[in-house]
């Protein structure tokens, strides 16, 4: 079996890097069967950019702090662990935004898409759903269009729901919504088109951020799942990322 391992700049990671490559080899990700993703849940959101569309599966080890999308740091019999994962198949998301300056730029995202206001003053964000407008205007300091592998995450922390990977639905969640203030979020179908536009933009700026790509001062974002577009990851049986999205909603 041959491994190709990554691993996030901590002291830790580096040092699992070291023993990991001495005992099992470190082959091109080109030449290899296996990607192993040394770090935390930021890092394996990287390792999957790197992956994408390719017929490779990434296995995370915890080498960081919550570890949600990693399995246990445990280094003895890798290539068991491997042989018995479990896939899971993630779609990211597309980013269309465009800036202050009419500039176009593009991003994907396995975890979220979301917008957050970049000075003290408020965003003012219209929401079209399909081309329909669903809300003239949202007054929050930003909103969160997310994955169900992403529900758990920053969805979770501004109070979204946890929906399961196989739900099909895009978790639409506001961040500390002002006006409408009792306005929680939508639930939408993975095929829904999510157009944002910012309103009042020369007086309140915002950053539209995709995983770990920002873009500042934009006027407009579109985002849509793209089912064209794949990675999967492994987990070790019994805790797939199916059942710890099913888990994580029972954590006091």
């Amino acid at each position: 079996m041959k491994i190709h391992f990554v691993a996030s700049s901590s002291d830790s990671a580096q040092m699992a890097l070291e023993r990991l490559s001495l005992k099992y080899g470190n082959s091109h990700i080109q030449d290899a069967d296996y990607v192993v993703c040394l770090g935390g849940d930021g890092f394996m959101l990287e390792a999957l950019h790197k992956v994408l569309d390719r017929s490779i599966a990434i296995y995370g080890m915890n080498y960081g702090t919550v570890g949600f999308l990693m399995n246990a740091a445990n280094e003895e019999d890798l290539v068991r662990r491997l042989e018995k994962a479990q896939p899971s198949v993630l779609h990211p998301l597309h980013m269309i935004a465009t800036t202050s300056e009419g500039v176009v730029k593009t991003a994907l995202a396995f975890n979220d898409v979301f917008l957050f206001r970049q000075t003290r003053q408020t965003s003012r964000i219209k929401i079209e759903i399909d081309g329909r407008v669903r809300l003239e205007e949202l007054i929050c300091d930003g909103i969160i269009v997310s994955t169900p592998a992403g529900s758990t995450a920053y969805n979770l922390s501004a109070h979204g729901p946890i929906v399961p990977l196989s739900s099909n639905i895009l978790p639409l969640t506001p961040i500390s919504a002002f006006r409408p203030r009792r306005w929680r979020g939508a639930l939408l179908p993975s095929t829904a088109v999510v157009k944002l536009t910012l309103l009042d933009t020369e007086k309140r700026s915002t950053a539209a951020v995709a995983d770990f790509t920002e873009i500042r001062d934009v006027v407009e974002v579109v985002v849509r799942e793209d089912r064209t577009r794949k990675a999967t990851i492994l987990f070790d049986p019994d805790h797939g990322l199916s059942e710890r999205i099913i888990a994580e909603q029972f954590v006091a």
